[in-house]
């Protein structure tokens, strides 16, 4: 996948995990990309080492949104905010 997809699944993933997680997050366009490739990069590598799935399964989708909400959550408690469950 090249450069513009990694964004755009980035962004996708990143604004799933701001309207799953509870609270108001005060994020913008571009935090929340990096926050979703943070997520999917965490997940992925996570997931892969462990043989969960391997590159190109769906799994990896869902796996990289709970990393980056994981990864919304620590966020929020490190600034303060309200992003909490």
């Amino acid at each position: 996948m090249g450069l513009i997809g990694t964004i755009v699944i980035g962004f996708l993933v990143g604004w799933l995990a701001r309207a799953i997680l509870p609270g108001t997050q005060a994020l913008g366009f571009i935090l929340t990309t990096l926050l979703g490739i943070g997520g999917s990069l965490a997940a992925g590598y996570v997931g892969q080492a462990l043989n969960w799935y391997s590159v190109g399964q769906p799994a990896g989708f869902i796996a990289s949104v709970v990393g980056a909400v994981v990864l919304l959550f620590v966020v929020g408690k490190l600034r303060g905010g309200s992003a909490s469950a």
